[in-house]
């Protein structure tokens, strides 16, 4: 079986483990803020803020920049629910923007068509939550330069982007963005089992993050309220947050793991360049990469291009699936999901969404694939592709 993602643990990951295993603290110990410094200062960015995974991350970072009953907020229907599902754990509604046609990201253009059509309405949105799908960063210049003109936040979901690079500048250094969130679960560029972070360039909002990870509780003196003299206030519950802190034994997983990321990327583009020229002359369309970026190949997605008397995509996923390749599907457009088609979304609302997801499979990409396994996925691709 060859899966179509799989994390790399060294011995060194293992040890660091093992050492906060055999140290004073478990969790809420040294080993978290070595983390957020290790990522912080491989992305340029002033802030970062560990939490128990990605989803909340995104959950607290809608929070921190306001989000609530009555407002709206703005993703990709190609994504992973958890980006549209934040909104809905603060009381917002959620909407969808169309995907451009060679990226799959949020397209800039659809955005501008759709702001201008909801400022005529009065209903613009508080925040777009912009995905960097596979490792391919969004046009944040251009998302970036609307927010301005509307008045909205953004969020760069860039669960797939860590390591990656946009106008020559790491992915995560938030410069055209309020909040940066990665994903450590497994099948990422690096793993702390299960985790996630958010970045930001902004004190405040690191601060209000730190806070709603833990519980709504600071214990920083400057940020309690008063209370009498003799009594011990030595922590002060002052937001409604939640328990989503990292332990020390993820994070020193992800110390580990950090110091060999521009290592898994690379190995991640070779196999990447690697598939582009195998497949080659196949009616399929391989990922197309903006010259402004700089892909960090979380997935590695082909677009079927197949005519009516060829096989289907559901044919050629089976095949691969029955050849021992377990290809996956990234993603479903998540307004077609039951819950969310309960809402009121119907089928063509975004309609390069829902023909990428008639055409998409996700093939085989993590930096431990021997060549061998790689060419056992495109010689049984192709087996698979031709009648």
């Amino acid at each position: 079986m060859i899966p179509y993602a799989r994390q790399d643990i060294s011995e060194a990951d293992i040890e660091a483990a093992v050492e906060v295993l055999r140290a004073d603290y478990l969790t809420q110990g040294p080993v978290v803020p070595a983390f957020e410094n290790a990522v912080a200062a491989y992305c340029d960015a002033q802030h970062a803020v560990a939490v128990n995974s990605a989803t909340s991350a995104l959950h607290i970072a809608c929070l921190a920049l306001g989000v609530g009953k009555g407002d709206v907020v703005w993703t990709t229907p190609i994504t992973f629910v958890a980006s549209a599902n934040c909104a809905l754990y603060c009381g917002a509604t959620v909407d969808f923007v169309d995907v451009d046609p060679r990226t799959y990201n949020l397209s800039a253009e659809s955005l501008e068509e759709k702001l201008v059509q909801a400022e005529k309405t009065g209903n613009l949105p508080k925040l777009v939550i912009a995905v960097h799908l596979c490792g391919q960063p969004c046009d944040m210049a251009g998302i970036n330069a609307l927010s301005k003109q509307y008045g909205f936040n953004v969020i760069e979901d860039a669960s797939h982007a860590i390591g990656g690079r946009y106008k020559c500048e790491p992915i995560g250094n938030s410069r055209y963005s309020d909040i940066t969130v990665f994903s450590f679960h497994p099948v990422k560029i690096i793993t702390t089992g299960e985790g996630g972070m958010a970045l930001t360039n902004d004190s405040q909002l690191a601060k209000r993050l730190q806070r709603l990870r833990s519980h709504g509780i600071t214990s920083t003196a400057a940020d309690m309220q008063p209370r009498p003299a003799q009594e011990i206030w030595n922590y002060q519950q002052i937001d409604l947050g939640f328990n989503y802190r990292m332990t020390d034994i993820q994070a020193a997983l992800g110390v580990s793991q950090m110091t060999r990321l521009d290592e898994f990327v690379n190995k991640r583009r070779r196999i990447a360049k690697r598939y582009d020229d195998a497949l080659a002359g196949l009616p399929l369309q391989t990922p197309w990469q903006h010259p402004d970026s700089c892909s960090s190949y979380h997935l590695y997605p082909i677009r079927l291009k197949l005519g009516e008397d060829e096989k289907t995509q559901r044919q050629v996923y089976d095949a691969l699936f029955a050849a021992g390749i377990l290809v996956n599907l990234h993603y479903i457009p998540v307004y077609r999901q039951p819950y969310y088609e309960a809402m009121g979304f119907k089928t063509g609302y975004c309609p390069n969404a829902e023909q990428y997801h008639k055409e998409a499979i996700s093939i085989p990409m993590y930096p431990t694939m021997s060549d061998g396994q790689q060419e056992e996925v495109v010689r049984c691709l192709r087996e698979a592709i031709i009648v």
